[in-house]
């Protein structure tokens, strides 16, 4: 076991030669400086010690003015104050400004050897405490990783989810496939827009891709029935949005994005279903689903006309602002260029599979 290394500080060399002596024959090793000024030099040659024995009252440099400069270079070296009687209440302020203690001249051996072990097991104790401190911090360092890691995992195994769900509605409704894929991508590029976060993003965009989830619950002579639906049937068809709630709030990761496939019919005015919800009471995923959703019905093919340009699109929304649509949704989507919307709608038609799922979509959508 390596010696423990003392620094001996005082102006008096026969006190020097007694302290060292003393520490020397309890088995440590010593060095000894002439004056503050002194130390310091020996200290900032590199020299490494555990312990500081200095006097208070030295010429050129006291106990005190090297006390602080000690503190600040080495704060892992005790220091002990060497002084007289008279000296006390400086002996004091020393312990105030960072000694571990003081030594009262004159002292016997026992005195400055059981004052010297209980600074050297008080140092020792601090730096264990470091260093326990330090690995436990590694270990939830590495721990927060790992969860990191088995979060994301997680999320993945959410996109497999929400992918399944997906395809399950396309065999159910050939046309869902693109059309929820588009409203999605629309959805996240006016979420962005409006400055949200990511995580808050990733909710919409589940929301707005399930939202005809509950159509999965509706009968197939109604569901694609070519013809008008009787008023009987419109209200079985209604029923798709609460039914894809009471779908999906029964999975935990798809609780929030469950409040947007309900309420994605609702109108800004109140006079939407299933709840006729007003204005801020609808989620925000929702109003912001319900232009896209216009958006892409009016600048998509349908059986019974050709698809019409964004700039219709644009008009319509505008004009239903404030009865259908949330006004500051509104003059977001109508503060963004045209043509991102081709080009989100181009670049889902070429990357089909790519895109299958809205969480990947969202890291990737411009």
């Amino acid at each position: 076991m390596t010696p423990e290394r003392i620094l001996v500080v005082d102006d008096e060399e026969a006190i020097r030669e007694i302290v060292s002596s003393m520490l020397q024959n309890a088995g440590y090793v010593t060095m000894q400086a002439s004056s503050g000024k002194q130390a310091l030099e020996v200290l900032g040659s590199g020299e490494q010690f555990q312990l500081m024995l200095s006097d208070l009252m030295m010429a050129e440099m006291d106990g005190i003015a090297l006390l602080d400069r000690v503190q600040d270079c080495y704060p892992d070296m005790p220091a002990i104050m060497v002084t007289a009687v008279h000296d006390i209440s400086v002996a004091l302020a020393a312990i105030r400004n960072g000694a571990y203690d003081y030594l009262l001249k004159p002292f016997e051996r026992d005195q400055l050897l059981a004052m010297v072990k209980r600074a050297l097991d008080h140092r020792k104790l601090r730096l264990e405490n470091r260093a326990y401190q330090s690995n436990l911090e590694s270990l939830v360092q590495a721990r927060t990783e790992q969860l990191r890691q088995t979060m994301a995992d997680l999320e993945r195994s959410y996109d497999i989810t929400l992918e399944a769900l997906g395809d399950a509605l396309d065999l159910k409704d050939a046309e869902t496939e693109g059309h929820s894929k588009r409203v999605t991508a629309f959805t996240i590029a006016m979420a962005r827009a409006m400055g949200m976060s990511g995580e808050k993003i990733r909710v919409i965009a589940r929301g707005a891709f399930l939202h005809d989830i509950g159509k999965m619950a509706i009968p197939d002579a109604i569901l694609r029935k070519p013809g008008a639906l009787t008023q009987e049937e419109i209200m079985i068809m209604r029923e798709h949005c609460a039914r894809g709630y009471h779908m999906l709030k029964k999975i935990p990761f798809l609780a929030d994005a469950a409040e947007i496939v309900y309420a994605h019919q609702e109108k800004y005015d109140g006079t939407g279903y299933p709840r006729g919800l007003v204005g801020d009471d609808i989620p925000i995923g929702a109003r912001l689903f319900a232009v896209a959703d216009t958006l892409d019905a009016i600048t998509s093919d349908r059986p019974y006309r050709a698809a019409q340009t964004v700039q219709a699109a644009r008009e319509e929304i505008k004009r239903f602002s404030g009865r259908q649509f949330d006004p500051k949704v509104v003059e977001i989507f109508l503060g963004m260029p045209e043509s991102i919307w081709e080009d989100l709608r181009q670049e889902i038609n070429s990357h089909a599979r790519k895109y299958a799922y809205p969480a990947k979509f969202a890291e990737s959508a411009v």
